[in-house]
């Protein structure tokens, strides 16, 4: 079993490097394409942009590395075989658009990684395949709701055929991101033993200090997923940064993994709307992700809103840390 975040946070894999304190993970991607002027308004988000103008995804990916990010996560958050079905295609063409989001951020990271310049002080960014939620699917901010009324084997069902065409397509690790409920998180680790070659990270979006979206206690949720040894950290991601230190701490108390963070801008998605409410809670997104880093977290990155540009500053600190 391969464990990419090893060759990073673990001193002892590093021989003859620097050693690094903590992983960058990069920033958002769908409201980046946005931001670019990409047209995202629709029930398959940046899957839209997967189908369409691909290009535009492994610019951003190559942009991301450029940043100083660690690890790329894949366009894949909003890709599912019956989304990708209900706009027409088949499921064989449905996987292989599932797959390319994997191929276009390992042929942007070994785009990037082939020019030496790029290889100074670094270690080799890898991949993570984004397996969002089963309300991401559903494109009604279910994502930040949970209750879906599944069962853990229906919500074992809906993921399977995703995560073997990410696993299959060459990704390094899974990024199981933003989980509003305890039921999806369990369902997803028992299917991840059937892939026992493979490791991921669990990361969950939270309503408040403690509770994550559905409203279960944060820190028992992490404690439920101490003993799967598949799972090489737990963390939270697309969660208002004003929430973020005290769900590490609280982490800290149910775990020995890795405690990731990559909150969004602080912002309110408005479905309705398709479009984002409120103004960022953070006059620098980049700075204060040092709180985090004091607070435990090792993995820091960001989502929805942030920029190549708040990477780039959480990189030179993290890369500046003696």
């Amino acid at each position: 079993m391969t464990n990419p975040l090893a060759s990073i946070l673990d001193p002892s894999t590093r021989s003859g490097q620097r050693f690094q304190p903590a992983l960058v993970i990069d920033g958002a991607l769908a409201t980046e394409l946005e931001r670019r002027g990409y047209d995202l308004k629709h029930d398959l988000w940046s899957a839209k942009i997967l189908l369409e103008q691909p290009e535009a995804i492994q610019q951003l990916h190559y942009d991301y590395f450029k940043a100083g990010a660690d690890c790329a996560i894949t366009a894949s958050y909003q890709a599912t075989i019956a989304g990708f079905m209900k706009r027409g295609l088949n499921e064989e063409e449905a996987i292989a658009l599932i797959q390319k989001s994997v191929k276009l951020a390992i042929e942007a990271r070994d785009e990037f990684w082939k020019h030496e310049e790029n290889r100074t002080g670094r270690t080799k960014p890898f991949v993570a395949a984004s397996v969002g939620p089963y309300g991401a699917y559903l494109a009604d901010g279910s994502e930040y709701r949970g209750n879906y009324g599944l069962t853990e084997k229906e919500l074992m069902d809906f993921h399977r055929p995703r995560m073997q065409a990410l696993i299959e397509a060459g990704a390094d690790m899974l990024a199981c991101e933003t989980i509003p409920c305890l039921i999806e998180a369990q369902a997803i680790a028992k299917l991840l033993k059937e892939f026992p070659n493979f490791t991921a990270w669990f990361s969950f979006s939270a309503r408040d200090e403690q509770h994550i979206s559905e409203g279960q206690v944060f820190a028992d949720c992490v404690r439920r997923l101490e003993d799967n040894p598949q799972i090489v950290a737990v963390g939270i991601n697309c969660t208002s940064p004003a929430y973020i230190s005290p769900l590490i701490r609280e982490a800290k108390k149910a775990t020995n993994k890795p405690i990731l963070v990559y909150p969004n801008s602080g912002e309110i998605y408005d479905v309705t709307k398709h479009d984002w409410d409120g103004n960022p809670v953070y006059k620098s997104f980049g700075e204060h992700a040092k709180d985090w880093y004091e607070a435990g977290a090792r993995l820091l990155g960001g989502c929805c809103r942030t920029t190549p540009e708040d990477i780039a500053v959480i990189a030179s600190w993290v890369r500046n840390i003696t």
